[in-house]
């Protein structure tokens, strides 16, 4: 009898623990970040912070891989979102032009904005590309490619590390094979270098990076094998371990993830097999243990999909993510 008290306290305390570690979550906003726009479909949303509001950007056009996709931005400023504007697209001359893909924002140390994205056929087939911004991303720079072998961040933002390197979450999609790896520059978007990373048994893209404390990083990839995957760097990023499955059930889809400044890790992601219509919210202390806070989406059907999520100066979490490939939906919470 006494041992089975002593079990049922034991179990009662986790319990209590496990409650009082849990933040509640508190919306913020939900909205639309238009409500029409100059194109029908859109997709693969980023975010950054800016000194004049959050800054919003996608691609949009007849459909995913049409020549006419273009990259559009929109910046939420006095509680309001600004109309989309088109910065960037394919035209290379008067009668040829590529679809682009996948933006990234990104703000150097130096306050330099950036905007990465694709341009080309396909995903197996694209180069990379940045633009400049002085001005918080009201005007852009020409087009500058990234240096051939290397395509910058594929979906999800980098990272500045303490010695001023950048480190980008990149993979490469060659001949049916997926595979994850990571790229690195200085601040002034020089020095190009590829560190590769073994992928193991998975096929995995479009990593997103984590930090911890002592030069400790993750990175978190969709994969082909049904689960989201995983790789720990102990140095900084120099060195990165075989990737393997975090043991989360995922439907081979975009993610992303955010380090607070508390150092609460949060994981953006579609944590169902088939299916892009639930969307979750998840939460970790060490990147290995997740739990879901909140449901963003759960419908019947839908495609909700290729989040996006920062957190601000005033602790507050933003994140954006494709609604049936027509909309971008805009989400701003604090937890408490």
């Amino acid at each position: 009898m006494f041992h089975v008290i002593t079990i049922l306290l034991a179990l009662t305390f986790s319990f209590l623990k496990n409650q009082a570690e849990k933040p509640e979550v508190k919306i913020l906003k939900s909205e639309f970040i238009y409500e029409t726009a100059p194109f029908p479909s859109c997709h693969a949303s980023t975010l950054l912070e800016t000194e004049d509001g959050i800054l919003a950007s996608w691609f949009g056009g007849t459909y995913e891989r049409h020549p006419d996709v273009s990259i559009y931005t929109s910046r939420l400023k006095n509680d309001t979102w600004s109309t989309p504007e088109m910065v960037a697209d394919g035209i290379e001359n008067e009668v040829f032009r590529n679809p682009t893909w996948n933006p990234v924002l990104f703000k150097t140390s130096q306050g330099k904005t950036i905007l990465y994205y694709k341009e080309g056929p396909n995903p197996r087939e694209w180069w990379g590309l940045y633009k400049t911004s002085d001005d918080e991303g009201k005007t852009w720079s020409k087009a500058i490619q990234i240096p051939p072998g290397m395509l910058g961040p594929v979906k999800n933002k980098p990272i500045s590390l303490p010695d001023g390197t950048i480190l980008y979450g990149s993979s490469f999609e060659t001949n049916g094979v997926w595979s994850m790896h990571v790229e690195t520059t200085n601040q002034n978007i020089q020095n190009w270098q590829k560190i590769e990373i073994d992928n193991g048994a998975f096929h995995a893209i479009q990593p997103t990076i984590l930090s911890y404390p002592n030069g400790k990083l993750q990175l978190l990839a969709r994969t082909q094998e049904d689960v989201i995957g995983t790789t720990w760097s102990s140095d900084g990023g120099k060195t990165w371990s075989t990737v393997e499955s975090t043991g989360l059930v995922h439907n081979n889809s975009g993610i992303d993830a955010v380090t607070l400044k508390s150092g609460l890790q949060l994981l953006l992601c579609n944590p169902i097999k088939d299916g892009r219509n639930k969307l979750s919210l998840m939460m970790s202390l060490d990147g290995k243990n997740w739990e879901e806070i909140h449901v963003l989406e759960d419908q019947s059907k839908g495609e909700f999909s290729y989040p996006a999520i920062i957190q601000a100066k005033d602790g507050t979490i933003h994140m954006t993510y494709t609604y049936n490939r027509e909309k971008i939906k805009y989400v701003s919470l604090t937890l408490e």
